[in-house]
């Protein structure tokens, strides 16, 4: 519910997801009634407070998401797709999340997620042996130019799109043939996990110009 710019955290990512025709709900999950205000408010449907078990440090997202999906499904019928936007990831584009869903489509549903370029390039990465520095992957290391290196990517948590079928039978997001959505506009790779993100974040909204 904090405030980022003149919104609250999770309006973000309820507002990314307004006026997309494929979209047919955004239902928020939570256990706290007044996030599930806040969240009614800005249009979003919330037709329970999550359970108790599924509210647990321990917890996954991955069982909160088919705990929503066994609801909706048997309650508003059947839907080919289910896209978890995680509010920690405020600054992911509505043009990101339609062509995510394109991408879906055009691959027969298989499960699409959202990558951004490493900041760390994993050939120029290392582990500590013995007290030296030995690079993690063999024959890579500093003497590699950074023109030099393939593009690599990471999962920026911002997007994740798997079919029903596939989220329970695999209970995972992610798959062999998963699908990269690349998303490399500034800031759709933040990410909120700390004190130091949300500040970070905070900075990042008013040195750049970030669609608000």
């Amino acid at each position: 519910m904090r405030l980022l710019g003149k919104r609250p955290l999770i309006v973000w990512s309820i507002d990314a997801a307004k006026g997309i025709p494929d979209i047919c709900d955004t239902l928020v999950s939570t256990d706290d009634e007044s996030i599930a205000e806040v969240a009614r408010q800005a249009g979003a449907l919330v037709p329970w407070l999550r359970p108790a078990e599924l509210a647990t440090d321990t917890a996954s997202s991955l069982d909160a998401c088919i705990h929503a999906l066994d609801w909706y499904q048997a309650n508003r019928g059947t839907i080919d797709g289910l896209l978890l936007l995680q509010p920690t990831s405020p600054f992911r584009r509505r043009e990101s999340i339609v062509r995510g869903i394109e991408l879906y489509r055009a691959s027969a549903h298989r499960p699409v997620v959202g990558v951004s370029p490493a900041e760390s390039h994993p050939l120029w990465c290392f582990r500590i042996l013995d007290g030296k520095l030995q690079p993690y992957v063999d024959g890579a290391g500093l003497h590699l130019r950074s023109q030099d290196l393939p593009p690599a990517f990471v999962v920026n948590g911002a997007f994740y799109l798997v079919s029903p079928m596939d989220l329970r039978n695999n209970r995972s997001f992610f798959g062999d043939d998963m699908v990269p959505l690349p998303m490399t506009e500034p800031g759709e790779d933040v990410d909120i996990d700390s004190a130091w993100d949300w500040k970070m974040t905070q900075l990042l909204l008013e040195t750049t110009e970030i669609p608000q």
